[in-house]
């Protein structure tokens, strides 16, 4: 009997263990399943009110400071304005009542014909400038391009010193070079006045002389009447009488330009201060090339 107790109680073990391991392999066969949190989110957010925003920075009041203003790009000068006053007082300063330069003191002292020079360069007439504007513009020029020639070159005994003097390409006017010649024979002579001859200068003894003072559209007939007649009347470059003529070889090399009216004759009777007959005897002077200093 005692034997029959212990035989059902370990059945008993055997078959609780049996139960056991099979629900443990149940459970370890199952998936693991992951968990969801949620988190409960209130249906309406309560916004802050406007008090409780951040303000902006407040603006400090600013000492009003006035800043110096860019320089204003050169200006081109209007024909109506231009003057030479500075060339002006260049040819008073280094030029006598006789014509003679200074041309030591001009090479010494380039800073005031540099400058004129450069404005000549930026501001070439146009086709608004009257023709006395534009007479007075480029005598003035031509005499001081040549002295800037001279200066260059400085010290020599004459302009025939340089070698082709009267085409050298120093200067740009606008986008062009120019030299002496294109100004004197594609611009000055084309414009028709004959007195030009007297007024623009070779740095030379026998050319007429240099004005002391500029060429300005205000007084352009007075200057070149006079320089024609100042030329004229100097014995050391004309002689002139009733029956016999002995003249500057410019009224030889440039002709044409002084007979555009009539003959050469009734020309110079214009400005002589004799009456030359029309039958006079004529010749010509040698022509001094030297240095007009």
């Amino acid at each position: 009997m005692k034997y029959l107790q212990l035989l059902l109680l370990s059945l008993l073990v055997l078959v609780s263990s049996c139960c056991g391991a099979k629900k443990t392999i149940k459970s370890q066969s199952e998936p693991t399943k992951e968990l969801a949190v949620v988190i409960e989110v209130p249906d309406v957010v309560e916004t802050p009110k406007i008090s409780e925003l951040p303000q902006p920075p407040q603006e400090t009041e600013m000492e009003e400071t006035t800043l110096p203003l860019p320089p204003k790009p050169p200006k081109q000068i209007e024909e109506s304005t231009f003057n030479h006053s500075r060339w002006n007082k260049l040819l008073q300063q280094f030029v006598s009542e006789n014509g003679n330069v200074d041309y030591k003191k001009i090479r010494d002292d380039r800073f005031q014909l540099d400058i004129y020079i450069d404005i000549l360069t930026h501001n070439m007439p146009t086709e608004e400038w009257s023709k006395n504007e534009k007479l007075a513009y480029w005598i003035n020029a031509y005499n001081a391009l040549t002295i800037d020639l001279i200066r260059r070159n400085y010290p020599l005994e004459s302009i025939k010193d340089i070698k082709d003097p009267w085409d050298q390409r120093l200067w740009e006017f606008g986008d062009k070079w120019l030299n002496l010649n294109d100004i004197e024979h594609k611009i000055l002579r084309k414009m028709d006045e004959p007195r030009i001859h007297f007024a623009i200068v070779c740095a030379s003894e026998s050319c007429p002389k240099l004005q002391n003072e500029a060429f300005t559209v205000d007084n352009l007939e007075a200057q070149l009447t006079n320089a024609t007649k100042e030329f004229l009347v100097d014995t050391s470059k004309n002689e002139l009488s009733q029956n016999n003529i002995k003249l500057s070889k410019i009224f030889k090399w440039f002709k044409k330009d002084f007979e555009q009216g009539g003959s050469l004759i009734d020309f110079l009777n214009q400005y002589s201060e004799v009456t030359i007959s029309s039958s006079a005897k004529k010749s010509f002077k040698d022509y001094n090339w030297d240095l007009n200093e």
